[in-house]
C-alpha cells in the first residue's frame, strides 16, 4: 500500500509516493526543473495561475510514476501541502476568475489595518488571534472593491490546496487550520467568524464545507484517475499549509516543539497548548493540524520572513552567474564571518509582518567596492536571511516561546553549511536536521486521515535524523558581532 502526497509550492510542485509500511519515499519528483515566477503586475502585488498549479501538478505525479519501483494501483491516499494564506476564487462553473493572489502579496495591507481598527483591536486579536493584515480575507476584499465585476461572479473563495483538491474530487472543502490561516476564523465560537464577514461584506456561501484536516475531503474522479494513471475512489484525506504540513513532517504537534524551514520563504514554526497572540501581530498564531484532535487545543506561532530562498535565488541569477548553489556556498565558506562587514537585509518580497507590515526591500549595506567580492555578497546575503529568522526567534522567545531544539528538513538553505552554522549560533539553539520534506509530510498526513494510520503519534513514528547541528562557543563573539552590525544596519531603514 502505497500514500501520495504533493507540495504545492511558490517554486515548482513536488510529488512523492510514501510506502505506508516502511515509510519511506519509493518515487519523487517536482515539476518544473526551473524555478517558477511569481508574476507582479504593480509593485508588491504577487500572483500565479492555480491552473499552472494544476498542471504542474499533473506532470509531478506523471514524473513519480514513471520512476517506478511501486505499483502505481495500489496508492490508497492523498495528501495536500500548499503555500499558504493565497486566494483562488472561481464562478459556478468552476472556473478560477483570476489570478491567484498569493501569500507575499502587499496590496490588501491597509485594507487589513482599516478592518483591524473596525472590528476592534482587542476583539479581532482575541478572537482572530491575529490582525486581518493582508491575509486570504483581505485579498478577496480587495478583490470585491476594486474588482467589482469578478467578485460579482464569485461563487466560492478557496486556498491554494482547496483548488487542487477541488481538481482531483470534484468536491469544494475547507478546514479551521485553513480558514484560521486566512484569518476567517473565530478562535473563541469555533466557527467561521461573523465579525469578519460582516466588516468586508461577505455571504457565508462564499466559503466552502467545512471538514476536519485529518478527514476525506472527497474522492478522485474516475476521469482525473485515469488521467494520472491512480486508483479512482481513492481519498483526498488532509489539506494543510506548508508551514503546519512542515511541522508536521517534523512531528512537530505538542506543546513547546518547534520547526523551521527555509525555501522561498523562511519559518519558525512553534506549537502552543495556549490560544495566544502577539499584540502586534509580527507573529501569527493559526490553529495548528492537530488542533482539536482529540479534544485538544493546539495552536501554530508562527514567524515568517518573506524574502529567503528567493534572495538566494536572486543572488544566483544575478551575481553568480555560471555557478550553481554548492559553488556559492563553498566561496562564502571562504570568508569570515560578518562578511567583513557588508550587512544584507532579505525584505524584497513584499511586506514583511515582522516589521510591522512595513515594506522595506531587500537592502546591501556597507558595501565596499575595494573590499567586498562575490563570494562576500554569497555569505552576507545568507547571513541576512539567518539573522532576520533570529530577529523574529526573539520575538517569539518575548511570547513566551522557550525553544531547546529546532527541527528542520535537510533541504533548501538547510543544505549550506554557511546558513546552517548562522542560524544555530545566532539564535544559540541546536538545530537537528531530519530525512523528510513537504511532500512525504503530506502524504503519511493523507494516511492518517484515511484511517491507514490509528493515530498521529504512529503516523509519524520512524523519522530519520541525519545530523545534529550545535552552536560553538569559540564562534558566540564572531557571530554576536556580526548581528548586531546587521541590527544596526536594520535599524537605518525602520
Amino acid at each position: 500500500m502505497y500514500l501520495l502526497g504533493l507540495d504545492i509550492g511558490t517554486s515548482s510542485i513536488k510529488a512523492s509516493v510514501v510506502d505506508a509500511n516502511s515509510k519511506k519515499v519509493v518515487a519523487s519528483a517536482q515539476y518544473p526543473d526551473t524555478e517558477v515566477a511569481i508574476d507582479s503586475p504593480k509593485a508588491g502585488w504577487a500572483e500565479q495561475s492555480p491552473e499552472m498549479w494544476w498542471e504542474n501538478s499533473k506532470k509531478a505525479i506523471a514524473r513519480a510514476i514513471e520512476k517506478g519501483g511501486f505499483d502505481a494501483s495500489q496508492i490508497a491516499s492523498i495528501g495536500i501541502s500548499y503555500q499558504m494564506h493565497g486566494l483562488v476564487i472561481i464562478d459556478k462553473d468552476r472556473n478560477v476568475l483570476r489570478p491567484s493572489i498569493i501569500w507575499c502579496d502587499s496590496r490588501a495591507v491597509e485594507i487589513g489595518d482599516k478592518a483591524f481598527q473596525g472590528i476592534g483591536e482587542e476583539k479581532a486579536l482575541s478572537r482572530l488571534l491575529n490582525s486581518p493584515g493582508n491575509f486570504t480575507a483581505s485579498k478577496l476584499a480587495w478583490v470585491k472593491a476594486n474588482e467589482p465585476v469578478i467578485y460579482e461572479q464569485v461563487y466560492k473563495m478557496m486556498l491554494p490546496g482547496d483548488y487542487i483538491g477541488m481538481m482531483l474530487t470534484d468536491e469544494i472543502t475547507t478546514s479551521n487550520s485553513g480558514l484560521s490561516e486566512g484569518v476567517f476564523w473565530d478562535f473563541c465560537d469555533n466557527k467561521v467568524s461573523e465579525d469578519v464577514m460582516n466588516q468586508y461584506g461577505f455571504s457565508m456561501d462564499l466559503i466552502p464545507e467545512i471538514k476536519p484536516v485529518f478527514s476525506s475531503h472527497g474522492e478522485v474522479t474516475t476521469a482525473i484517475a485515469a488521467d494520472l494513471g491512480i486508483p479512482a475512489g481513492i481519498p483526498v484525506a488532509y489539506k494543510a499549509g506548508d508551514q503546519p504540513n512542515n511541522a508536521l513532517s517534523l512531528n512537530v504537534v505538542n506543546p513547546g516543539e518547534i520547526a523551521a524551514t527555509a525555501g522561498t520563504s523562511g519559518v519558525v514554526y512553534a506549537v502552543s497548548d495556549k490560544v495566544s497572540y502577539d499584540p502586534k501581530s509580527r507573529i501569527n498564531s493559526f490553529a495548528h493540524v492537530n488542533h482539536e484532535l482529540d479534544e485538544q487545543t493546539r495552536i501554530g506561532i508562527l514567524l515568517c520572513i518573506n524574502g529567503t530562498g528567493i534572495l538566494n535565488s536572486w543572488v544566483k541569477h544575478n551575481v553568480a552567474k555560471g555557478i550553481d548553489y554548492p559553488e556559492m556556498n563553498d566561496a562564502a565558506a571562504k570568508v569570515a564571518i560578518g562578511s567583513d562587514g557588508l550587512a544584507v537585509l532579505p525584505f524584497g518580497n513584499g511586506a514583511e509582518r515582522m516589521l510591522e507590515n512595513k515594506q522595506v526591500g531587500a537592502q546591501f549595506m556597507n558595501l565596499n567596492f575595494n573590499l567586498h567580492s562575490d563570494a562576500h555578497i554569497y555569505r552576507a546575503a545568507q547571513e541576512g536571511i539567518a539573522f532576520s529568522l533570529k530577529y523574529g526567534f526573539d520575538m517569539m522567545q518575548a511570547n513566551g516561546v522557550d525553544p531547546k531544539v529546532i527541527r528542520a528538513g535537510q533541504a533548501n538553505m538547510f543544505l549550506s553549511n554557511v546558513f546552517s552554522e548562522a542560524i544555530v549560533n545566532a539564535t544559540q539553539t541546536p538545530v537537528e536536521l531530519y530525512d523528510t520534506d513537504g511532500a512525504k509530510g503530506a502524504a503519511l498526513g493523507g494516511g492518517f486521515g484515511a484511517g491507514i494510520y490509528n493515530s498521529l503519534k504512529e503516523t509519524m513514528e520512524g523519522l530519520t535524523l541525519l545530523k545534529t547541528i550545535e552552536p560553538k562557543a569559540n564562534l558566540a563573539d564572531n557571530y554576536g558581532e556580526a548581528y548586531s552590525n546587521w541590527t544596526d544596519a536594520l535599524s537605518k531603514c525602520l
